[in-house]
């Protein structure tokens, strides 16, 4: 599903993966853990096809991603990688429907299509009666459970999670480790999550350790 093989990575002289390599299959859900620096982020961002790495390989779905030109990168991140971060990032002025369809209707899915795999998704997040809410309308937990709607629009093969739950309290931030189970186990969905939340480490397949820009 994932494959990267010796990933490096500088800003400047600041050198912050120094050769990382990493896999994940389908169906599982990773959880990659370390301090502030250890370069967590920077590995999901590049993995994830946000930032490009200095050197080595990326495979996705059997697709080198590290040889795409931008707009072949940006077309394949839309079809086949779902992020979901810390700040859900939805667009105020839209209604949670109209955030989900988002990525749907970049796709070029019709809006008759995107509209129904929405609605489909947020029904079953729990969601059927804030259709037509906006963000300012929606709780905490239920803004981030349009995000992983909006993530999961276009069926992709892989979503990628930054610190999902950091700006949960503890019962939505548990709600949200469960439900990346649930998907899992009824979708075979693939994760990869940076999280500081042992919480959400102990329920993933597997824990990846990070420590000056290596993985230990």
């Amino acid at each position: 599903m994932l494959t990267a093989r010796s990933i490096h990575k500088k800003y400047g002289t600041l050198e912050i993966l120094k050769g990382v390599d990493i896999e994940v299959n389908k169906g599982e859900i990773v959880t990659i853990l370390g301090a502030s620096g250890a370069g967590k982020s920077t590995l999901l961002n590049i993995v994830g096809t946000l930032d490009r790495p200095d050197s080595g390989t990326i495979h996705i779905n059997n697709v080198e991603v590290s040889r795409l030109s931008n707009k072949q990168l940006s077309a394949f991140r839309n079809r086949h990688i779902g992020f979901i971060f810390q700040f859900h990032h939805l667009l105020a002025e839209f209604s949670a429907l109209e955030n989900v369809c988002i990525p749907a209707f970049i796709a070029g899915t019709s809006k008759h299509d995107a509209e129904k795999r929405a609605t489909e998704l947020l029904e079953r997040l729990g969601l059927a009666d804030r259709l037509h809410h906006k963000p300012s309308q929606l709780s905490g937990g239920e803004q981030q459970r349009v995000a992983v709607a909006r993530a999961l629009v276009n069926n992709p093969a892989l979503i990628f999670a930054d610190e999902p739950s950091g700006n949960l309290d503890s019962t939505n931030a548990r709600e949200l480790h469960e439900l990346f189970v649930k998907l899992r186990n009824e979708f075979n969905q693939t994760f990869v999550i940076v999280t500081h939340n042992e919480d959400l480490a102990a329920l993933s397949d597997r824990k990846v350790i990070m420590k000056d820009g290596l993985i230990q």
